[in-house]
């Protein structure tokens, strides 16, 4: 039987939290001036409403006023979804986009009803140029003064509540279940896309048996527990951002993988350098490096050091061990709602780090010719040493999958 959680099944985000997080955002002292916000995008909607939407032509908005008075802006098609799943206030609609009358205007009048007419705050003065719509400035169609507040609600992403923390571990959990999955499942002379078909249904099937009707990913995209290659297989690891090419796994590969589950709207990161048959000494080389790498970069990740810090140690060793010309990208980034938040984990980035900040901690060497060599983990920083969320092996034998 498949290995199923010991600790309690993990439960949604409640309204309550949803609450003091708009209570926070409008206690703030860069919205001292606005009488409301107007929240567009879809993963900010999400992080102050609990409520998960795919955003398409028709505008969509959450509205927060200065009493805390929270409503949610939706096309009369999203009516019901909002009122079951938000956790808001009220749901007020406008017909369809584009419609005899703009979606604006009918925003306008709700603003004007709660008694906002001098000035707002969100991130941006009107909804996005998303999949054809095109629209007024809400400024305009309102007579409001509009400010930017994104980085308000960006800095407040950042830290991490422990009800956020226990789903991102909780994605971290079954992650580990797709990734095993997936190295039992490689073998020689397989096809990648068989192989991530088999381990996301099987793996879903497995998260299912344990929550039953409780479970909702709340995400963009796959819906349960997934590994899968992205291409990234033998000398195509090289790549680090490549794309699936329904590769056919050989003896000697390099393989570099990546396993995620949404839960409940959360995600961690969990990949893994792997290897098809007995690591050649050049493999073991890198591997080696890699490895060190990412000791290191864990090690940095500690309250109060700027996330610029464990970048430069990173760099360092690169550059004093000769494997400049194989670096590609920055150690890593926060992870939660969006599986990109700041801050990063970047010589750019002098953001100090705070107890509550989770980091996917991924340092690469690609070698051409012979393959990537990445691992990622997501930690969280605490008042100590940084706390691993993922926890599947990192050592080059349980890595290394067996020739038939």
């Amino acid at each position: 039987m498949p290995p199923t959680p010991t600790h309690p099944l993990a439960t949604p985000i409640d309204a309550g939290e949803y609450r003091e997080r708009r209570e926070r955002l409008m206690a703030h002292p860069s919205a001292a001036d606005v009488e409301a916000s107007v929240w567009w995008g879809s993963h900010r909607v999400f992080y102050l409403s609990g409520f998960a939407f795919l955003p398409t032509e028709r505008p969509l908005a959450l509205l927060i006023t200065r009493d805390d008075t929270s409503t949610l802006f939706v096309p009369r098609l999203e009516r019901e979804h909002a009122e079951a799943y938000a956790h808001v206030d009220r749901v007020s609609t406008y017909p369809e986009y584009p419609d005899f009358r703009h979606p604006m205007h009918h925003l306008a009048d709700l603003m004007r009803d709660l008694g906002v007419e001098r000035s707002f705050g969100g991130d941006g003065d009107g909804y996005p140029k998303t999949m054809g719509y095109g629209g007024p400035p809400l400024s305009e169609a309102s007579g409001a003064t509009y400010t930017a507040l994104e980085d308000t609600v960006e800095s407040m992403m950042q830290v991490k509540s422990p009800a956020e923390i226990t789903l991102v571990r909780e994605s971290a959990h079954w992650a580990g279940r797709a990734q095993r999955l997936l190295q039992e499942r490689t073998r020689e002379g397989r096809r990648e896309t068989e192989v991530e078909v088999e381990v996301e249904a099987t793996a879903t099937a497995e998260l299912l048996d344990a929550y039953g009707d409780a479970y909702r990913p709340m995400a963009w995209g796959r819906n349960g527990p997934h590994a899968y290659y992205r291409g990234q297989i033998g000398s195509h690891s090289a790549l680090p951002h490549s794309l699936n090419v329904n590769a056919t796994f050989h003896a000697g590969d390099t393989l570099v993988n990546t396993a995620k589950c949404p839960m409940f709207g959360y995600m961690s990161e969990l990949e893994r350098t792997m290897f098809l048959g007995e690591p050649s000494v050049e493999q073991r080389h890198f591997f080696d490096h890699m490895r060190t790498l990412q000791d290191l970069a864990i090690d940095g990740c500690r309250a109060g050091r700027p996330c610029s810090s464990v970048d430069a140690a990173v760099r360092a060793y690169v550059a004093e061990h000769g494997l400049t010309p194989l670096w590609r990208h920055h150690t890593g980034h926060n992870i939660g709602i969006r599986y990109h938040e700041g801050p990063f984990l970047d010589v750019g980035d002098h953001t100090l780090m705070e107890p509550g900040m989770l980091f996917t901690v991924e340092p690469g060497l690609y070698v051409e010719g012979l393959g990537g060599f990445r691992h990622s983990d997501t930690i969280v920083v605490t008042s100590g040493e940084p706390e691993f969320l993922t926890s599947y092996p990192r050592d080059i034998e349980r890595l290394t999958i067996p020739l038939a």
